[in-house]
This record gives C-alpha cells, sequence and structure tokens, in this order.
C-alpha cells in the first residue's frame, strides 16, 4: 500500500499475520486511524468521526453470541455514512438521556488479510477493546468490551484510510441501560 501522510501520529501497535508485512508507515497510518476514531468519539467531534468512514460503509454494533452463530442481528446496524449522520443527529438533536462521558481503550491492531479489490486497497484490521463509561458526580465504570472487525479501506481520491466495513461485537450479552453514541 502507499502511504500518504496526512500528519497524523501514531497510536498502538500492529501486528500481522506470518507472511505479511506492512510498510511501517501504513502501520502508523492504521494506528493513527484507530486513535482518531476513539478520539472523535470520546470528544464527541462526530463530523469528525463520519469523516473516518468511505462514502460506501457499514457500521454495526452486534452481540458476540450472535457473530458466533452467524446470526444478522444486530444491536446497531448503519448501511450508509448517510445514515450514520442519522444518528450523529438524532444523538445531538433529539435524545435526552443523562450525560455521560466515554473514554475508549484500543488494543494492538491485528491485520488478517490486505489486497486490493477493484482497484481499491483494503486491509482486513481486528482490535480489541474497551468503553468507559462515566455520569457525572459517579465513578467510572465498564460499558461495554469486544473486539473490532473491520475493513479499511485507502480512498482512491486523497488516499487517506477510512473504514469500508466497522464492525463491534461485544462480548456481554447485556448492555448496560442503552447505547446512545457508537462503540
Amino acid at each position: 500500500m502507499n502511504p500518504s501522510n496526512d500528519g497524523r501520529g501514531a497510536a498502538a501497535a500492529v501486528t500481522e499475520p506470518r507472511g505479511l508485512r506492512l510498510d511501517p508507515a501504513v502501520r502508523a497510518e492504521l494506528d493513527a486511524l484507530y486513535a482518531d476514531y476513539a478520539a472523535a468519539l470520546d470528544e464527541a467531534r462526530y463530523e469528525d468521526w463520519i469523516d473516518l468512514f468511505a462514502d460506501d460503509c457499514r457500521y454495526t454494533l452486534q452481540p458476540r453470541e450472535n457473530f458466533d452463530r452467524g446470526l444478522p442481528l444486530a444491536t446497531l446496524a448503519f448501511e450508509s455514512k448517510g445514515m450514520l449522520r442519522d444518528r450523529i443527529y438524532g444523538i445531538t438533536r433529539t435524545l435526552f438521556h443523562a450525560p455521560y462521558y466515554q473514554r475508549h481503550v484500543i488494543g494492538p491492531l491485528r491485520v488478517r488479510g490486505a489486497g486490493i479489490a477493484d482497484g481499491v486497497e483494503w486491509l482486513d484490521v481486528e482490535a480489541a477493546y474497551a468503553v468507559f463509561r462515566t455520569r457525572v458526580h459517579e465513578p467510572s465504570e465498564v460499558f461495554n468490551v469486544g473486539r473490532y472487525i473491520d475493513r479499511v479501506l485507502r480512498d482512491p481520491i486523497d488516499g487517506l484510510l477510512r473504514f469500508g466495513e466497522k464492525r463491534a461485537v461485544f462480548d456481554s450479552e447485556n448492555i448496560l441501560n442503552s447505547v446512545i453514541h457508537p462503540i
């Protein structure tokens, strides 16, 4: 993959399966993409978050039980960037809930595959995550834990890496209260 230098810094380490070797600059780009993802959500910079996705994208939040059984039922499922925008509009303009902060912690990235399809470079990436929630005047709590299973694409126009598919598979059978913000 041809790396682009967009000035973003590096974050967590990237590991690859045996035989797959990525250019260090591409690894740094992946680290930066995931760091930017977490920071945009933690800082409620939702337009920046949306910009991390390809125009033709998919986002799902799915229980591990359904994922492991191959069942399609998901807690959240968005089939396009437009649907992501609709969700953010709902979060910022119409949903009312007790305020809280989120903090994402993303583990080392594992690149499971890479290639080119229809002229677009792609990477299959997995990473463990934990999301902590802090309500005003209350201690922080573990809100959601699982793994991301993603398809990252290189945008053919600007050369940046973006999420083509982001699947958050959470380990628990239950979610505390409700899911307002993306995981």
